[in-house]
């Protein structure tokens, strides 16, 4: 293919999230709550966005919103093509939540196995994506332990193969590792760098920290309060395969000081 319809056939390529002028206000009985505002984002395949703003300002919300979880009130959305609603019903992406929300009377093999089982896949298949998931997150081994015998990093991690063994295109991550110590969430950024180089998923990550959303993330969304919108969307330019070493290195800092800057114009804490 030449450069010409090279360059067609990408700009014909439709984004996995499109989102455009979306608006959720929530009706409440002290009145109504204006969660986001005119959102307009595009998510490209392969992408790694973080989502990261203060406490209130809608990343979680819209995270939800993508998953369908909640109803934008104005505005329009498509994931892979597909409204939220029917994106969902075709098990478009895996969702890992804040807590790892794994069932204790399962072990982990079969906290991994549940949604297969709704599914109504072969116990065979089971099987087959639950050693490749387990793998792929290094837990290869801890099948028959319960996660009462795990630590919370490796509930998470169990978390992320569950989420991976529907084989979504997208997966989406709210806050995965913000109750976990700054070592071992040191170490699970690390291993969802590897994840990611290996599945190429897009992935859609929400978090309160700038070392992790520039660590992680090919493209960073900086969100601001009352009501929720974006402030900033930027672009990295740090090489898909990096390690924690590249955070002393001048663009990362140059990347994370914008981040912050961004934060600081987009919220007045005195608010």
């Amino acid at each position: 293919m030449n450069q010409a319809a090279t360059a067609a056939a990408d700009a014909s390529a439709k984004p996995v999230i499109d989102i455009e002028k979306l608006s959720l206000t929530f009706q409440t009985n002290d009145g109504p709550v204006h969660a986001l505002s005119e959102i307009e984002l595009k998510i490209e395949e392969g992408d790694f966005v973080s989502f990261i703003g203060p406490s209130g300002c809608g990343k979680t919300t819209l995270l939800r919103v993508i998953a369908d979880l909640e109803q934008p009130t104005a505005g329009s959305i498509s994931v892979n093509g597909l409204t939220p609603h029917e994106a969902r019903l075709k098990r478009a992406y895996g969702y890992v939540f804040q807590a790892a929300a794994l069932y204790p009377w399962r072990t982990i093999a079969g906290n991994i196995a549940l949604p297969l089982e709704i599914m109504g896949l072969s116990k065979a298949e089971q099987q087959q994506r639950i050693a490749r998931n387990m793998e792929l997150v290094n837990l290869a081994g801890f099948e028959k332990k319960f996660p009462w015998q795990l630590s919370g990093g490796m509930q998470q991690r169990a978390s992320i193969a569950r989420a991976l063994s529907v084989e979504p295109d997208l997966l989406l991550m709210d806050e995965p590792f913000g109750a976990l110590d700054e070592i071992v969430r040191d170490h699970l950024n690390e291993q969802l760098l590897q994840l990611w180089a290996k599945t190429n998923k897009t992935v859609v990550f929400v978090t309160h920290s700038i070392p992790e959303a520039v660590f992680l993330s090919t493209k960073i969304v900086v969100l601001c309060p009352r009501p929720g919108r974006i402030y900033d969307v930027i672009e990295s330019d740090l090489p898909r395969d990096r390690t924690l070493d590249v955070r002393e290195t001048p663009e990362f800092l140059k990347i994370a000081h914008r981040v912050r800057e961004g934060l600081r114009a987009g919220h007045s804490y005195d608010d």
